[in-house]
């Protein structure tokens, strides 16, 4: 396909996108080894993922991957529920939400004891590789170590000395053959001594003979005797040394180079997992090393090197990446390079946590070092899964939004079960959690199971690829599920006898909770803004798709005649903030780590600065009020919220603090998120919606494109003014943008189209539009 573009030159000076230096090399490094998970190196391809300690004397290498959970497909439904719903919505309408609320919790919530149980299922480690080592002499201190993780190439490597002999180590899941990949070697013959060993806390059986070891085992379903299977299989290929195997653990001894392959995979997509293990095995093991290795980073450039941003500073800090933490939180403005450091970072996890085909990043990504990990790893549909998801279109990975509609889709049929079981509703819905079976039920506890907004909320990020990409064979793809979704909103709405609109009743904000009169407490209430944000966005976002599609213009009817009856977008208190419920409840936590009514704002694009101003003046209050800590991904989301308003230098004031040092790995609700010493973020516990949302902030404070034009630098901070350059980000519409500046000024940018067309751009403070021209 023939590409055009718009190419401006704002200043008559002689600056090219090649004077900023471009080939920076973008890395973690450390100078010792990981003392805890939260420090190791996270590699991952899509599929399998890993993450080595790298110590001296022991590697333990934890595994993932990305399909491997317990449980299975279960019915959780009350399909007794929709008889409650006349009496739970007039004890609502006379302002009993607390009367509402337990009615809720007796005969409105999913069966069993929900997200708790065996059968919801939990997203589970793979297990753990581990390397023991012995030296000629073991008391010996180890010299000059150093490890690091290669953004550019998604390789992590470890090295350091002992008694004079030179150890290398290097790891990668190759994105060529599909399997894990770690390359011993020592500059002395024969010098490497070590053990292999596979081990998993539960349901593993370790079996070996000559070069191999396999783990395999079947996790637990809850439903009955047949969870998941897995197989893991590691071989090993020498130069020098011998081998021996024991039936549980391999031992090398004096060799000069060693290589471990491990093959896994699970029976999530097909019998036939055991016979591609060994496929994908034998693959690697015919094919060089230094063969494997050049494919494998040929094939993950090609996604990475789409981007790449630069703040105009020549020299990075000569720190290891933890150090390089604790100096940025002390002086923010020392270190430019660290924000262009952990953008990328986002981008390298979201490459390296999903694939085309697969599933999507859960709660961590694809990495877990437990069983039961951190609310089950799963999919938390009231904002975690979206966020995780919303750095991929502005930062060029548009395919990597694929596997979200692949996941969403397996919710619309059990989802208009539950439709049916408590709203007696058309269409389908999902409510606050779900996991790869196909779980749309309500959570176990109205306090937050109730909320209704995850199925619309989903919409929203499967109609961003649509405007990203302009794909309209996508957008026929995905219609029915839109479709469906508003036909569930449209069905269950119901008519408020004090304002005349049409509301959702019972509902909720998500997680939070308010006073009532009578100083008792609720989270159950009728239509919640970001209930009314939601179905305004869906009912207009499907009726541009019935248009553009030619279908359904009966029903697009309908959704537009209910969108006069809707409540508007947003309503502003008596002290000036945005109403997060219809009515001015007080809340019970004023700094609480959910800002769902700002949805408007974002990822909406409802709420603008220039469309709405009073709107973007009462979001700027509300978010006052919140503050401006919390867990990582709700730090994250302030960040981006702050962007929309075009105020840059809160935006990276919030950056700032997403970005402060911590160890903590309890689990926390409130205040105190960060970054971990390897840069996965906290909630604490490790929860990577917080890379991927600051990743997305990042994006929004160089580029924006929601308002019907695509605005360059709309929220730049102060210190990144002086200069910089951004190739290859995308712009709504299908464009892809590379721009310079000096001074806070745009002096030249590209604007590079499929096809000759009109292009709405503002800089400078300046709205033009233009004609894209054959480049």
């Amino acid at each position: 396909m023939k590409r055009y573009c718009y190419l401006l030159t704002l200043v008559s000076v002689f600056i090219a996108f090649n004077t900023f230096a471009q080939n920076k090399p973008l890395r973690l490094w450390y100078d010792k080894p990981a003392a805890r998970w939260e420090e190791t190196l996270a590699l991952g391809n899509g599929r399998l993922g890993m993450m080595p300690t790298s110590g001296v004397g022991e590697d333990n290498i934890t595994l993932n991957d990305i399909t491997l959970w317990s449980g299975a497909p279960q019915d959780a439904n009350n399909y007794e529920a929709y008889k409650s719903l006349p009496e739970i919505r007039r004890l609502l309408a006379e302002g009993k939400n607390d009367e509402a609320q337990m009615l809720v919790d007796k005969n409105f919530i999913c069966k069993g004891i929900g997200s708790g149980g065996v059968p919801f299922g939990c997203y589970q480690t793979l297990g753990n590789l581990q390397l023991k080592f012995n030296y000629a002499d073991d008391k010996a201190v180890p010299t000059d170590y150093k490890r690091e993780l290669s953004l550019d190439n998604a390789v992590a490597s470890a090295s350091f000395k002992v008694n004079g002999v030179l150890y290398k180590r290097e790891y990668f899941t190759s994105f060529g053959s599909d399997v894990s990949i770690i390359k011993l070697s020592t500059d002395h013959p024969g010098m490497l001594n070590f053990s292999i060993n596979l081990s998993r806390p539960e349901r593993a059986t370790i079996s070996g003979q000559f070069d191999e070891l396999e783990m395999a085992g079947q996790l637990a379903s809850g439903i009955d005797a047949g969870g998941m299977k897995y197989l893991a299989k590691v071989k090993t290929v020498l130069k020098g040394g011998e081998l021996s195997n024991d039936g549980h653990q391999i031992t090398i001894k004096n060799a000069t180079e060693a290589i471990i392959y491990l093959s896994a995979g699970t029976d999530f997509k097909g019998a036939d997992f055991k016979a591609n293990v060994n496929t994908k095995l034998n693959a690697a093991l015919k094919t060089p090393y230094a063969t494997e290795k050049a494919s494998h980073i040929a094939k993950y450039q090609k996604l990475f090197k789409r981007v790449s941003v630069d703040l105009g500073v020549n020299t990075s800090p000569e720190e290891t990446t933890d150090k390089r933490l604790l100096t940025f939180h002390q002086n923010p403005n020392a270190d430019k390079l660290l924000p262009v450091l952990f953008y990328q970072f986002g981008r390298y996890l979201s490459i390296c946590s999903t694939r085309v085909g697969l599933l999507p990043p859960n709660l961590q990504g694809l990495w877990a070092n437990q069983i039961q990990t951190p609310w089950n790893g799963d999919y938390h549909l009231d904002v975690n899964i979206q966020m995780n998801q919303w750095p991929v279109e502005v930062s060029n990975l548009s395919e990597l939004n694929l596997p979200l509609a692949d996941l969403v889709k397996g919710l619309v049929k059990p989802g208009e079960r539950t439709a049916k079981a408590y709203y007696n509703a058309d269409g389908w819905v999902a409510h606050v959690i779900t996991n790869i079976w196909g779980f749309t039920e309500p959570g176990e506890s109205a306090s937050w199971g109730v909320t209704k907004a995850g199925s619309g909320w989903l919409c929203n990020n499967l109609w961003d690829h649509y405007a990203f990409s302009q794909d309209k064979k996508y957008l026929n793809d995905i219609y029915p599920i839109l479709k469906g979704s508003a036909q569930f909103y449209s069905s269950m709405l119901n008519k408020d006898e004090k304002t005349g609109w049409l509301v959702t009743s019972p509902s909720s904000s998500p997680e939070n909770t308010f006073y009532l009169p009578n100083g008792k407490t609720a989270s159950i209430c009728v239509a919640p803004t970001i209930d009314n944000q939601i179905i305004r966005e869906l009912f207009g976002n499907v009726i541009t798709a019935s248009k553009l599609l030619g279908k359904d213009d009966a029903f697009a009817k309908t959704l537009a005649e209910k969108l006069k009856q809707l409540p508007p977008a947003g309503q502003i208190a008596k002290d000036g903030r945005l109403m997060e419920w219809l009515e001015e409840y007080k809340e019970t936590d004023p700094q609480h780590r959910h800002i769902s009514h700002l949805y408007g704002l974002y990822p909406a694009s409802l709420i603008t600065p220039e469309a709405t101003p009073a709107l973007a003046e009462a979001c700027k209050k509300s978010l006052d009020v919140r503050g401006d800590d919390g867990p990582s991904w709700s730090i994250a989301y302030k960040l981006l919220f702050w962007a929309r308003l075009k105020d840059g230098n809160r935006a990276y004031k919030l950056f700032t603090e997403i970005m402060k040092p911590t160890t903590r790995t309890d689990i926390n609700y409130g205040a105190g998120g960060g970054i971990y010493p390897n840069l996965l973020s906290a909630g604490p516990p490790f929860q990577i919606d917080g890379n991927f949302g600051t990743a997305a902030g990042i994006a929004e404070m160089l580029i924006q494109s929601h308002a019907g034009f695509i605005e360059l630098l709309p929220a730049i901070p102060d210190s990144w003014k002086a200069s910089g350059q951004v190739k290859g980000v995308k712009a709504r519409g299908n464009y892809i943008v590379d721009f310079s500046w000096l001074n806070g000024k745009v002096i030249s940018c590209k604007i590079i189209s499929s096809h000759p067309r009109k292009v709405k751009i503002k800089m400078n403070g300046l709205l033009k539009t233009l004609n894209t021209v054959k480049s």
